[in-house]
């Protein structure tokens, strides 16, 4: 019987192009820290200083901790605005 976990195989299947299933999807995390981004700009000074540290957190985590690969392009825009809008709002409330 194949039920209740007796399986045919004896070895796992292969995830394959599916990928794990587990953690956030990056195109997901850059798209959400580029519109944190360009959200950030508009709402300078307050709301800038919260949405530019979560636009680099999102960039980083989206590009996999690499600065290298396919696919990186938004991910490394978020990151890129996300850091000079968090410079843009520091500025900004100080000056």
């Amino acid at each position: 019987m194949t039920g209740f976990g007796n399986g045919t195989r004896r070895t796992p299947r292969s995830r394959g192009r599916m990928g794990s299933g587990t953690g956030p999807d990056r195109a997901t995390l850059a798209i959400v820290g580029l519109v944190c981004a360009i959200a950030g700009f508009f709402l300078a000074g307050n709301l800038g200083i919260v949405l530019g540290p979560i636009a680099v957190i999102c960039g980083w985590l989206a590009m996999g901790r690499r600065w290298t690969g396919s696919r990186r392009v938004m991910a490394l825009v978020a990151l890129v605005l996300g850091v000079i809008d968090t410079v843009a709002a520091v500025l900004w409330t100080f000056f």
